[in-house]
């Protein structure tokens, strides 16, 4: 998502957006009916999608609310947890000698954690982590405290990944861990899209 500053200046993140695209596709693929909520990337939209476009992470909660009831939810968008509280009108200008202007910031809401309390819950609720440092054990905290099903975490810290085309995932749930080889994210999402398919007890190709 991108959060507004002023009307010039966002405050986001290096997402691209290719692994959401790329799991929506091999989901579509697989016959499922999906709406895919997305923020400001500039990855095509994959055939036999639905696509909302948001720009906030209000926007974003919005939508993805207005999509429900739905049998599975994948939220991989890497939302902004902040945004500035206030927005100015017009463009901050730059004062010579001046101090930068100071930005307070306040939470955004947690889309995950609602969609897992959700009275139209999906059946399955999948998060994603990513994460810098002590993976597993961040995605393990973070699945207990939303209140999804699984978490999807990988490890940004490495070169290459945030607007890659590579990607390495683990798939952490109440039950374990599963540990993903480095594979091309079409590929991780297939894969994804597959496991999905079987939980929800669905026949895959």
């Amino acid at each position: 998502t991108a959060e507004p500053v002023d009307p010039v200046r966002v405050l986001t993140n290096r997402s691209s957006g290719k692994q959401g695209f790329a799991i929506a596709a091999a989901l579509a693929n697989l016959g499922a009916e999906v709406t895919l909520v997305a923020g400001p990337v500039a990855e095509p939209t994959p055939p036999g999608v639905r696509r909302v476009d948001v720009e906030t992470a209000r926007e974003m909660l919005a939508a993805c609310e207005a999509a429900l009831p739905a049998d599975v939810a994948v939220c991989v968008a890497a939302v902004a947890d902040w945004r500035p509280a206030e927005v100015a009108a017009g463009k901050t200008k730059k004062t010579q000698g001046a101090p930068p202007p100071e930005i307070r910031l306040v939470e955004n809401p947690d889309i995950l954690a609602t969609l897992s309390r959700a009275a139209a819950r999906p059946r399955l609720v999948v998060g994603f982590a990513a994460e810098t440092e002590t993976v597993e054990d961040h995605a393990r905290a973070k699945l207990a405290r939303k209140g999804c099903d699984w978490i999807v975490a990988n490890d940004v810290s490495r070169p290459g990944v945030m607007g890659g085309s590579d990607n390495t995932v683990s798939i952490v749930t109440r039950d374990g861990v599963e540990r993903w080889e480095e594979a091309p994210k079409a590929e991780v999402a297939r894969r994804l899209a597959a496991r999905i398919a079987t939980t929800l007890g669905g026949e895959t190709q």
